[in-house]
């Protein structure tokens, strides 16, 4: 007889963005007429730039002629010209990486649930507290975690981010074998420091243990001395793999884009150089034909002086949302972190409330709708993530009207 995978029954139930959903729809029921403003999204709003859309007409166009027609890439790794361009992107950070080190994907979410798949299932798993909930579930579902007790699973290792540290982690306090780390980070908007990441990589080297780096936000960092890539740190080569994306600083959250870097320096227990870089290899190409070669392709013009011009545009566009959302709430007098490198708001819930409560009031007083910081982990509890992705009008609407109606 057929079983099913029992880990998927582990998962806490009802998963946050559904929730979210459930309890909008039920406010909406129940107040015929009404309407709301959404600043919990965290989906780009604004059209592609005119340089990527161009390239995606043109790879479209290739596609008719015989001549330019591409099927099936040699490999699930990605188009040589969007691996070397991506390389050469890393040499602007002073990082230098081969392209056989990209890997080419449809997204950075896949990417992050996936990566584990090459690990045993006895490591230990180290995730920031509050984390994109992809990390921790995509280890539940592998089944490398207890049940949930309190909203933590049995066997994970949680680094909490907290106003004490900056909403950047500390280093683990015992011994892991993998430890997921976002910067910019989803939901508090934190970035890690070159000296934080530092310890990380001491850290992930003195234990041999691998650090999967979450850079999909990186294009937000405005401060040069702040790393846009984890490489940027001497010999995070040897112990860390990274993973990035198309969808927030080009916009191509739909048309679906990313990529991971696996050097050929990083080494694991009883592993030669090159052995995980050719297992990620082997994974992709037995699970995973490849991102699109039109988006591949089109996703090309956006490494011109146009296109990155465009895409810094967009970003400018985003951050401006953040500004005004942040200076709205400070005007209340809330606290408020974030929104300097990165599109999240990560606003502390007034008098202790609790963070649904809180949804609960800003939907019911403003008509706006957020994102609880618990749905993100245990350390979310008693703040609140908003999202600056969004058009112009609509955030200063949703502000507004927090500044109006929100009883405080």
């Amino acid at each position: 007889m057929a079983s099913i995978n029992t880990h998927y029954d582990k998962l806490s139930a009802g998963y946050l963005f559904p929730e979210i959903a459930r309890r909008t729809q039920a406010f909406l029921n129940a107040h015929s007429g009404a309407s709301v403003m959404r600043l919990g999204i965290g989906n780009t709003t604004e059209p592609l730039p005119k340089s990527a859309i161009a390239g995606l007409h043109d790879a479209v166009d290739q596609m008719a002629h015989v001549e330019t027609y591409r099927g099936y890439a040699d490999g699930g790794e990605g188009e040589p010209e969007m691996r070397e361009a991506l390389a050469k992107r890393y040499a602007k950070y002073g990082v230098e990486l081969d392209a056989s080190e990209v890997f080419v994907s449809d997204g950075a979410k896949s990417d992050s649930a996936n990566i584990q798949s090459i690990f045993g299932l006895d490591n230990v798993i180290a995730v920031q507290d509050p984390a994109y909930p992809v990390y921790v579930e995509s280890n539940v579902i592998a089944g490398r975690t207890g049940e949930a007790i309190d909203d933590q699973y049995e066997g994970l290792v949680y680094m909490p981010c907290i106003e004490a540290n900056g909403f950047v982690p500390d280093v683990p306090d015992r011994e892991v074998d993998l430890i997921y780390i976002c910067s910019p980070n989803n939901p508090t908007g934190a970035v890690a420091n070159k000296a934080r990441l530092r310890a990380f990589v001491n850290y992930a080297r003195e234990h041999e243990a691998v650090i999967i780096y979450d850079a999909a936000y990186a294009g937000y960092i405005s401060d040069a001395d702040l790393p846009k890539s984890i490489y940027e740190i001497e010999g995070a080569k040897s112990c860390a793999i990274e993973i990035n994306s198309f969808s927030k600083d080009t916009g191509f959250t739909g048309v679906r884009l990313g990529w991971t870097v696996v050097p050929m320096d990083l080494v694991v227990e009883d592993a030669v150089p090159g052995k995980v870089n050719a297992l990620w290899g082997r994974r992709q190409n037995t699970f995973f034909n490849g991102a699109s070669n039109i988006v591949q392709l089109g996703a090309l013009s956006v490494f011109t002086e146009d296109g990155e011009r465009e895409c810094r545009e967009m970003i400018a566009y985003y951050m401006e949302n953040a500004r005004i959302i942040r200076t709205g709430l400070e005007s209340l007098c809330l606290t408020v972190f974030g929104g300097v490198h990165a599109p999240y708001l990560w606003v502390k819930t007034p008098g202790g409330m609790s963070s649904w409560d809180f949804f609960d009031k800003l939907l019911s007083e403003a008509h706006v709708v957020g994102t609880p910081g618990s749905g993100f982990g245990p350390a979310g509890e008693g703040y609140f993530r908003l999202s600056a992705f969004g058009h112009r009008e609509n955030i200063e609407q949703a502000v507004a009207s927090i500044q109006a109606n929100l009883q405080l």
